[in-house]
């Protein structure tokens, strides 16, 4: 009896690793094919979101524009010469632009929407500081030295823009 299991077994040595050998084979083209599947979902799913970022980053890049000093004051003229009112005008609609454009946050990058922050936040503080300058005294002067403020020290918003600049760069790089 012993006899005949010893052959019995050496004829099953080479059905147990023609076995394994499969299984080992299936594993890995079931795991090939598993990431195959999600490349293919993950490149389809960049084909549908590029163009939502790139919408979102055009717009970041245009609120900037929209609130660099220069532009802001061609194109929010005061109401009349209390340079406070003044302040306060364009304040509010620094504050009315970013609101409207609060949701393209989920599109960009946590950096890059943290810099559009600071260059907002940092217009605001050109404005406010200019205000309280003692050689500021009507709406007129308050322009007049933002103008020259922006021209001396640059805008805040054109760092901004160099960080949106370059966040695209990367998206096609």
């Amino acid at each position: 009896m012993n006899i005949e299991i010893i052959p019995l077994l050496i004829s099953l040595i080479p059905s147990l690793f023609i076995t394994l050998l499969a299984l080992y084979y299936f594993k890995t083209h079931t795991d090939n094919e598993e990431k195959r599947r999600r490349f293919l979902l993950h490149k389809e799913h960049q084909k549908q979101s590029l163009p939502l970022r790139l919408q979102a980053y055009e717009r970041m890049a245009l609120f900037l524009e929209r609130i660099s000093p220069g532009k802001l004051l061609l194109r929010t003229p005061p109401l009349g010469d209390d340079k406070k009112s003044y302040e306060s005008l364009l304040v509010n609609t620094i504050e009315q632009e970013f609101d409207h454009n609060l949701t393209q946050q989920i599109y960009i990058s946590d950096e890059c929407w943290n810099i559009v922050k600071a260059a907002k936040n940092g217009t605001i503080a050109l404005i406010r500081k200019t205000v309280l300058k003692e050689d500021v005294d009507s709406a007129a002067k308050m322009r007049e030295v933002m103008l020259m403020t922006t021209v001396e020290k640059g805008a805040p918003s054109d760092t901004a823009l160099a960080a949106i600049k370059s966040e695209v760069e990367d998206l096609f790089s």
